[in-house]
C-alpha cells in the first residue's frame, strides 16, 4: 500500500516451499491447500472463522432466546450459512476445540488466502464468470455448502490444531467437484447409512434422496397432477382463478429416524396459517427475488418501511418470484446489520415493473409493418398510452440490482468515525478485499467489533427484518422457464440413465430434473449439439427432500440469442398465452362479412358520422381504439370529444370470447409484433377506428372555453366515422407549422366531405386546450416523470434490429395523453357516483417511505434541494432546478431514474372491498377519483368500465358481477398487467443486446448514477440503458473508494500507456459524466460497459 491508500495490482507471491520440491499427485484439495499455507497467519485465519461461528452459537443460545429446539437448530444453521459454513458439516464440539481466536494478523493474508476468504462469498462475483458455472457455484453454496467448518478442521488438524478424528468423522461434509458432484454425495450418504445398517438398495442421489426408480415414478406421477398440457402459448397451465395453495400439503415427506433430514421445512397447514395472521405472527405479502442475486429475497413490510428479507433458498422454501407468501419473523438475533456506511448495499430488491405507468413519458410501442417498397426499413414508434401519463414512472429499466439505499453514506459523522474505525475496506485493483475488521490496528477494542455484527446490541434503524417461508398462498409464477439441459455428471448411475438437468436462464428458477424421454432422441449421444439450444420446462414439484426441482419438458425453441426463440421464451415465462384463439371464440364474432351495423344498433346512437373526427397514433399502429373532435361553437367555446371504440358491444358478458378476454387481460406489445388481447376481427377491424369506416364508439364530450374550462359534460353511444388516421408526426408538423397550407398528397388519405385546413384548425385548438388543461394540472399538484425509452429500426426483411434511438416525447403526444386524462377522469367519477360499491377505478399509492427517506437523505447529502413533500412538489423541483445545458439535462435523466424507484404501483381496485375513500387517490395524477376507459381494445378493465358506464346511463345490462367478483378480476388485471410491462422490458433488452452484437461497438456519454466500493452505476445517455462498471474490469494500478464529506467517491488510478508515465488518476462520484464504450460479450445476449481511458474521449 502507498502513501496515499492506494492498494496496488497484486503481484504473484511464491511460497518458500513452492519451487523447490518437485509436484505431488494429491488426493484432493486440502491437501494441496496444507502444502501452500505453512504460516500462522493462514491459522489466524482459521481461528478468526472459529470465532465468528462461536459468536453466532453463543447468541442462539443466549437464555434469552426462547425458542424450541428445532427451530434453534434452523437458526444455527442459518447463522452458519451466512458465515459461508455447512450446517449439516458443522459440529459445535469441533469448534469448542479450537484455540481462542486472535484479530491480529487477519489483514496479513496473502493473496491465495484472500482468495479463500472470497470464495465464501460468491455474490460478488467476477462479471466475467460465465452464466453457468457463476449460477451452481452460487446455487451449491447457498444450498449445499461444501463445508468449509470441516475443511477448516482437516487443515488445522494437519498444522497440529487440536480437533480430533471423532471431531472431524461428525463434521463430514459433501464436496463439490468438477463432474463428480452426485457420485461424491452418493458415496457419502451410502457410506454413512450403512453403519447404521439402514441404506436404501438403490440410493442413487444422495443430495436429493431421489432414486431412479423413485424418479422415473414421481416425475410422471408429478406431471400428472398438472392437468393443463404444456403446449406452444399455453404454458402457465392455471387459468387466472387462484392457484391451489401450497399450504394443504402437511408435513408431507417429514424426515423420519434413518433418513436424512429435509432441505426445507414442511409448510404450515392453511388453519395455523390463518390463526397466525390473525393473531400477527405471520405476515403476507407477494415475493420478490433479485434477479441479480437470486439468493436475496423480499417481501414488503406492512408498516411500509423497510422491506421483509429472506436469506437463501433454503428459507425461500420453495416459492418462486411473485408468489403471494406467508412468512415468519426470524429472532432479532438473525436480522440483517445494515452497515451505517452503506457498503451492504442489497437492503430491497430490484423492483420489476412495480411502478405505474400513468408517470412515464413514454409511450407504448406499437405492432410494425414489415415495411413496404419505398420504406425499406420498419420504424418502432410509441404510441400514448394512457397509463403513461398517470404514472409517476414505471422503473423500465431494471438493470440496477442496487435500490436508492446504496446511494446512502452515513446519517452523521459521529456513525461514520466510529464505522470506519471498525471496517476499513481497503480493494486492490482486482477488487478482492485486503484488510476487513482492522478494529485492533485502529485502536478499536475488540468488544467494538462484536457490537456492530451484534444486531441484538445494535438500534432497529440498523436492523433489516428477516424472515423465512412457512407457506405459499398463491402460486403467482408461472412455473415456466427457458434454459439449457445438460447431462448428470455421475455416468455410472443409475439416475444418470433416466433423467437430465435443466439448467433456467433465470436463476430464480431452480434447476430441475427433467426425463430423458422428453429430450431429443440423440441428446445422450450428443449433448454438445445442444448446448446452446433454449428449451422450455415447466416446474411441476420440488419436494422437501430435494434440493432440485422435478421439471416437464415441454419443447424445443432454438438457438439461443436469436429473436424468435428468445421472444417465445420470455412470453412463456411471463406465462403470457400466445395460442391461436379457438373455435368457440371465433364463433362469437360476427360471421356475416363485411359487417355492417344493423339499423336498430344506429337509432339508439347519437350519429357523429358527419363531424370532423380523427385518430392520432404511430404510423404502424393497427388497433385504433381511441379518436377525437374539436368543433368552433358560434358562442366562442368549443365542443371538444373523446371517441373510445366500444368493444362492449361485440364482447358479451358470459360468452366465450368474454372469458378469453378476461384471462389475457392485456395485449402484450412487443418489439417486433402485438400479442393480441382479442382477435384481429376485432381489434384490426370491427372496433378499430379505421378511417372512412362507420364504427360504434363510447364518447365523452364537453362544452369548454378556449382556455379548457369546463362548461358542460355529455356521455353516451355514439357512432362516427373518422376521416383521417394522422401520425404523431402529421399532428407534430400541424402544431409546428400553424400557418403552413397542408396538401392532400402530404397527408394520408382524407375524407373529401372534410378539408384538410379543417382538420388542421381542430388539431391547432386541441393543443391549445390541451396545453392549458396541462398547465393546471401541474399547478394542481401531478407529477410526470420522463424517463428515456428505446425505440428500434427494424430490417423489413428479416427483422434484425437496424437501428435504435430514443423516443421523443413531443407535443402531439401531449395532445392526447391530455384528453385521453379528462375522459378516464370523467368516467370515473361517473360510475363512482352509479355504483358506489361496484365501480372499477385505479388508485396509486404514495411512494415507499422507506426509499423516499434514502432518496431524501441522499439528495440532501448531494446538495441538492428537493421537495418531496407532495407530487406537485417533486414534479417542481426536478423541472426547475437544473438548466437547459446537456450536463443538466443529463443530470435530470439520472435524478429522474433515481425517483422512480420508490413509486409504487398503480392498481385496479373495487371500490366496496376498499372502506377508506381516501385510499382511493391517485399519487401521480393528485385526483380522488381515476380508471382506464380509454383502451378497450387491448384491456380487460376498460370493457369492464364501459359496461360500468353503459349501465350507468340506463344504456345497457344492470351490473351482475358482486364486489368480490370485480376485485378479483381486478386482482388478475393488475397481474397481467405487470407480466406484460416486463415482456415489453426484456423484448426491447433482447433487440439492444442483439443490436449491440451485430452493430457494436457502441460509443457513448454516460453519468454516474451510483457509487459502490468496487464499481459503479451509469446510465448511457444515448441509449437510456443502465449499466454497471466493475473496477477489476479495467487496466488499472489500483483504486481508491472513500467518504468525501458524505459524497461516495472512487478514485481510480489508470495504469501508463507508457513506462515512463506515471499512473494517470480519475475521480468517480455521482453525477460525472464519463465516454462509455458497449460491447457484446462471450454470452449471446450479454454486453457490457467499459470506461474509456481519460484522454480518450471525444
Amino acid at each position: 500500500m502507498d502513501q496515499l491508500g492506494f492498494v496496488k495490482g497484486a503481484s504473484s507471491q511464491i511460497t518458500k516451499d513452492g519451487l523447490s520440491k518437485p509436484a505431488l499427485p494429491q488426493k484432493n484439495a486440502y491437501a494441496r491447500l496444507v502444502q501452500k499455507h505453512h504460516s500462522g497467519r493462514f491459522r489466524s485465519y482459521l481461528n478468526h472463522i472459529a470465532q465468528k461461528i462461536q459468536l453466532e452459537e453463543s447468541s442462539l443460545n443466549d437464555s434469552n432466546l426462547d425458542v424450541e429446539p428445532s427451530v434453534k437448530r434452523g437458526m444455527m444453521r442459518e447463522a452458519l450459512a451466512r458465515n459461508g459454513l455447512n450446517a449439516h458439516s458443522y459440529s459445535p464440539i469441533q469448534t469448542s476445540q479450537l484455540e481462542q481466536p486472535a484479530f491480529v494478523g487477519f489483514e496479513k493474508l496473502n493473496e491465495d488466502k484472500s482468495q479463500v476468504f472470497a470464495n465464501r462469498r460468491p455474490h460478488e462475483r467476477d462479471p466475467s464468470i460465465g452464466r453457468e458455472g457463476n449460477r451452481e457455484a452460487e446455487e451449491d453454496y447457498y444450498v449445499k455448502q461444501p463445508g468449509p467448518a470441516t475443511d477448516l478442521l482437516k487443515v488445522s488438524d494437519a498444522l497440529g490444531g487440536r480437533v480430533t478424528l471423532n471431531s472431524l468423522r461428525q463434521g463430514t461434509s459433501l464436496q463439490k467437484s468438477s463432474g463428480s458432484e452426485e457420485k461424491d454425495e452418493e458415496e457419502v450418504w451410502k457410506n454413512k447409512h450403512k453403519k447404521r445398517n439402514k441404506c436404501p438398495a438403490n440410493r442413487d442421489r444422495a443430495d436429493e434422496y431421489l432414486t431412479a426408480e423413485q424418479f422415473s415414478m414421481d416425475l410422471p406421477a408429478a406431471n400428472a397432477r398438472k392437468t393443463s398440457h404444456l403446449s406452444s402459448g399455453q404454458i402457465q397451465g392455471e387459468s387466472h382463478a387462484a392457484v391451489s395453495t401450497s399450504c394443504d400439503r402437511k408435513n408431507r415427506n417429514k424426515p423420519t429416524r434413518g433418513k436424512k433430514k429435509n432441505v426445507f421445512e414442511a409448510y404450515m397447514s392453511k388453519e395455523d396459517v390463518a390463526a397466525g395472521l390473525k393473531r400477527g405472527e405471520l405476515i403476507q405479502g407477494p415475493l420478490r427475488i433479485n434477479p441479480k442475486k437470486y439468493h436475496e429475497a423480499f417481501i414488503p413490510s406492512p408498516d411500509g418501511i423497510r422491506d421483509i428479507f429472506i436469506d437463501g433458498v433454503v428459507a425461500r422454501n420453495r416459492a418462486l418470484n411473485g408468489d403471494i407468501v406467508v412468512v415468519k419473523l426470524l429472532p432479532k438475533e438473525q436480522w440483517k446489520v445494515i452497515k451505517p456506511d452503506g457498503s451492504d448495499k442489497e437492503t430491497e430488491a430490484t423492483h420489476e415493473s412495480d411502478v405505474p405507468e400513468e408517470l412515464l413519458g413514454t409511450c407504448l410501442p406499437r405492432e410494425p409493418v414489415k415495411g413496404d417498397a419505398e420504406s425499406p426499413d420498419v420504424i418502432i414508434e410509441a404510441q400514448f398510452d394512457d397509463n403513461d401519463a398517470e404514472n409517476g414512472q414505471e422503473n423500465s429499466q431494471n438493470v440496477l440490482a442496487d435500490d436508492i439505499k446504496k446511494l446512502s453514506v452515513d446519517t452523521s459523522e459521529k456513525e461514520l468515525s466510529h464505522q470506519q474505525n471498525l471496517n476499513l475496506l481497503v480493494l486492490s485493483c482486482d477488487g478482492r478485499v485486503k484488510d476487513a475488521e482492522r478494529g485492533c490496528a485502529l485502536g478499536a477494542k475488540q468488544e467494538d467489533v462484536s457490537k456492530v455484527n451484534n444486531p441484538r446490541l445494535l438500534p432497529e434503524k440498523f436492523l433489516q427484518r428477516t424472515a423465512k417461508v412457512v407457506c405459499i398462498l398463491e402460486k403467482k409464477h408461472s412455473r415456466a422457464a427457458t434454459g439449457f439441459i445438460k447431462l448428470l455428471a455421475d455416468k455410472s448411475s443409475e439416475l444418470f440413465k433416466k433423467c437430465a438437468m435443466f439448467s433456467p436462464v433465470d436463476h430464480r428458477v431452480p434447476r430441475a430434473y427433467v426425463s430423458l424421454a422428453d429430450c431429443p432422441p440423440d441428446f445422450v449421444s450428443r449433448p454438445e449439439d445442444y448446448s446452446s439450444t433454449l428449451f422450455i420446462c415447466r416446474i411441476v414439484d420440488w419436494r422437501e427432500d430435494s434440493n432440485f426441482a422435478i421439471g416437464q419438458m415441454a419443447k424445443s425453441l432454438g438457438q439461443a440469442g436469436e429473436i424468435e426463440p428468445e421472444t417465445e421464451g420470455i412470453l412463456t415465462e411471463y406465462g403470457v398465452d400466445f395460442s391461436d384463439f379457438s373455435q368457440d371464440v371465433l364463433e362469437c364474432l360476427p360471421q356475416s362479412l363485411p359487417w355492417a351495423i344493423p339499423p336498430s344498433e344506429l337509432a339508439n346512437r347519437r350519429d357523429l358520422r358527419k363531424e370532423c373526427i380523427f385518430t392520432i397514433d404511430p404510423s404502424t399502429a393497427r388497433d385504433l381504439d381511441d379518436a377525437l373532435s374539436c368543433k368552433q361553437l358560434p358562442d366562442g367555446n368549443v365542443e371538444v370529444g373523446v371517441h373510445i371504440a366500444d368493444v362492449s358491444y361485440f364482447v358479451l358478458e358470459g360468452t366465450a370470447l368474454d372469458q378469453v378476454a378476461s384471462g389475457r387481460a392485456t395485449s402484450v406489445y412487443l418489439v417486433q409484433k402485438v400479442i393480441p388481447m382479442l382477435p384481429r376481427l376485432l381489434c384490426e377491424e370491427l372496433c378499430s377506428l379505421n378511417p372512412m369506416k362507420d364504427r360504434l364508439t363510447f364518447s365523452v364530450m364537453w362544452k369548454m372555453t378556449p382556455e379548457g374550462k369546463i362548461l358542460d359534460e355529455w356521455f353516451g353511444r355514439t357512432v362516427i366515422c373518422s376521416c383521417v388516421k394522422l401520425s404523431y408526426d402529421h399532428a407534430q408538423s400541424m402544431i409546428e407549422n400553424p400557418n403552413r397550407v397542408f396538401g392532400s398528397e402530404e397527408l394520408p388519405p382524407v375524407s373529401p366531405q372534410h378539408p384538410v385546413d379543417e382538420i388542421h384548425q381542430a388539431v391547432l385548438n386541441l393543443h391549445q386546450i390541451a396545453k392549458h388543461l396541462r398547465k393546471q394540472r401541474f399547478i394542481d399538484g401531478a407529477l410526470r416523470l420522463d424517463q428515456l425509452k428505446l425505440s428500434f429500426t427494424l430490417d423489413k426483411e428479416s427483422g434484425m434490429p437496424q437501428g435504435c434511438y430514443i423516443y421523443q416525447y413531443r407535443d402531439s403526444n401531449k395532445l392526447v395523453e391530455e384528453f385521453m386524462l379528462l375522459a378516464n377522469m370523467a368516467v370515473a367519477h361517473q360510475i363512482y357516483r352509479s355504483f358506489p360499491q361496484q365501480a372499477l377505478l385505479r388508485r396509486h399509492p404514495p411512494p415507499q417511505t422507506k426509499m423516499l427517506n434514502d432518496l431524501m437523505e441522499f439528495c440532501d447529502q448531494m446538495g441538492l434541494e428537493i421537495d418531496f413533500s407532495s407530487a406537485g412538489a417533486l414534479h417542481k423541483s426536478l423541472n426547475e432546478m437544473f438548466g437547459a445545458d446537456s450536463y443538466a439535462e443529463a443530470r435530470k435523466e439520472v435524478l429522474t431514474t433515481m425517483f422512480s424507484r420508490p413509486m409504487q404501483m398503480a392498481l385496479y381496485f373495487c371500490t366496496g372491498v376498499l372502506e377508506d375513500e381516501t385510499l382511493f387517490r391517485h399519487y401521480a395524477l393528485n385526483v380522488p377519483l381515476y380508471t382506464h376507459f380509454t383502451s378497450p381494445i387491448r384491456r380487460f378493465a376498460d370493457i369492464l368500465v364501459h359496461r360500468l358506464l353503459s349501465a350507468s346511463l340506463g344504456m345497457g345490462r344492470p351490473v351482475r358481477m358482486r364486489k368480490e367478483a370485480i376485485q378479483k378480476q381486478a386482482d388478475h388485471c393488475n397481474d397481467r398487467k405487470m407480466a406484460s410491462k416486463r415482456v415489453q422490458e426484456l423484448s426491447a433488452d433482447l433487440f439492444f443486446a442483439i443490436f449491440v452484437r451485430e452493430c457494436g461497438p457502441l460509443e457513448s456519454e454516460a453519468m454516474v448514477m451510483g457509487v459502490l466500493n468496487k464499481a459503479f452505476d451509469v446510465l448511457v445517455l444515448s441509449f437510456g440503458v443502465q449499466k454497471r462498471i466493475y473496477c477489476n474490469a479495467l487496466p488499472l494500478t489500483g483504486f481508491r473508494f472513500e467518504n468525501v464529506g458524505k459524497k461516495p467517491e472512487l478514485t481510480l488510478l489508470w495504469e501508463p500507456e507508457t513506462p515512463e508515465q506515471e499512473a494517470d488518476p480519475q475521480v468517480i462520484t455521482i453525477f460525472t459524466l464519463v465516454e462509455v464504450i458497449l460491447t457484446s460479450d462471450s454470452g449471446p445476449l450479454k454486453y457490457s460497459a467499459v470506461l474509456k481511458r481519460p484522454g480518450q474521449e471525444k
